[in-house]
């Protein structure tokens, strides 16, 4: 019996998925269940598993998009399982795969002037290329011994001039994964489709600083997490947004769409790019319960174990540059939301309090807003509130309870 395999759904809103890598040969014999490709979506990587146990034809190539139900392999499940034959085709290809590209990669510093395509175009490429005056030859392939593609001929761009001279020096193509395209096209689209400014405020840290030194290991030793800066912010966010809702709204059409929960998207960097994990009803949770699925969400996340569910949704979102030492950003809106906050490096500076000049841990936040529903005064209002909050903890985050509002 040949079984077909038909690509499923990932999530609710994606029609299509790309080929990333196929994690076996053709005619290699699988065990059901095992990992047999990664396949990207515009929102996670996933992993497609055998449904069956059998020798595998694949009817797809790697870079390949295919819709969601189509077949990209067939399994013969009336083979049988050869002798001494053991399941270990993800490590093998990857190291052969390693391999070819160290090789590549050496052969391209002493022998190559500038990379080619080595096949020929498809028929609907062709056709493209044509109608944008290209030659094939002015194209890198990605399809098989360098085919290429129609989504090659789609992405390529006229040379606008004279082409860059790469005469013994090396030159490295490699094809952008959807979820990069998508994050690439919902970028672009932000900056094109809203009305976006960006207002700036700095905070004083002290507090904060003097609890987690006070109560950082007692925390962790009860809850097995460590209590962090997020916990704060995300608590003094949610905080501003019940008092500023226009913030932790959206714009459908003509209309304004508010919300009366708060869903904060956290902005982490994964193995496959960034990643935008959702804390959902942020406004219910303690300390506790923020750095808990923090640290859940960053190892999922860490690991490409991430789920597009897990994505989607979030009504305001927290980037944090300053884990990699960013001083000051001006953060693009994570569409359809209106509002983002950028998070930056904690530095010691000199600062005036009470007419006497004092050295204090600052930290420079920034607040991109959707000026089309999002007035100034509210944008100014609400990274205000968020300030006060982390500079006065104990009291408007944690009622002037401190061991209960950390459950201690």
């Amino acid at each position: 019996m040949v079984l077909e395999m038909k690509v499923p759904s990932p999530g609710e809103s994606i029609t299509e998925v790309e080929i990333a890598e196929w994690l076996v040969e053709d005619g290699d014999y699988v065990e059901k269940d095992q990992a047999i490709a990664e396949v990207d979506s515009d929102k996670a990587t996933l992993e497609l598993p055998a449904e069956a146990s059998g020798i595998i034809t694949l009817k797809a190539d790697e870079g390949d998009a295919v819709a969601v139900g189509e077949v990209v392999c067939l399994i013969d499940t009336s083979a049988e399982k050869p002798e001494g034959v053991s399941v270990e085709a993800k490590e093998t290809k990857t190291e052969a795969k390693a391999e070819v590209t160290q090789s590549t990669s050496e052969s391209s510093k002493t022998e190559s002037t500038q990379t080619y395509a080595s096949g020929t175009a498809s028929p609907a490429a062709r056709k493209i290329l044509a109608e944008k005056g290209m030659e094939p030859n002015s194209v890198n392939g990605t399809g098989v011994d360098g085919r290429i593609t129609k989504e090659d001929a789609i992405d390529a761009v006229p040379s606008m001039g004279k082409a860059i001279n790469t005469e013994g020096r090396g030159v490295t193509r490699s094809k952008l994964s959807m979820l990069r395209r998508k994050v690439a096209e919902r970028l672009v689209s932000a900056k094109n489709e809203t009305a976006m400014l960006t207002t700036f405020n700095e905070v004083d840290m002290s507090p904060i600083f003097e609890l987690r030194k006070q109560y950082k290991e007692t925390f962790k030793e009860k809850h097995g997490v460590s209590l962090g800066f997020m916990s704060f912010f995300t608590l003094a966010i949610v905080r501003a947004l019940k008092m500023y809702p226009a913030v932790n709204s959206m714009i459908d059409g003509k209309e304004m769409v508010s919300y009366d929960f708060c869903d904060i998207s956290i902005a982490v960097s994964g193995p496959k790019g960034l990643m935008v994990p959702v804390i959902r009803n942020a406004e219910n949770l303690s300390f506790k319960g923020v750095e808990s699925e923090v640290k859940r969400l960053a190892i999922r996340a860490r690991d490409g174990q991430i789920t597009v569910d897990e994505m989607t949704g979030g009504t305001f979102t927290i980037s944090n540059g300053g884990v990699f030492g960013s001083m000051l950003s001006t953060p693009i809106i994570n569409p359809p939301q209106s509002a983002i906050l950028g998070m930056h490096n904690i530095v010691e500076r000199p600062v005036a309090v009470n007419g006497k000049v004092e050295i204090r841990p600052i930290m420079y936040v920034a607040l991109s807003y959707d000026h089309r529903i999002i007035d100034g005064k509210e944008s100014v209002g609400f990274l205000v509130a968020v300030k006060e909050a982390l500079e006065n903890p104990e009291e408007l985050l944690m009622n002037n309870e401190v061991k209960k509002a950390l459950e201690l």
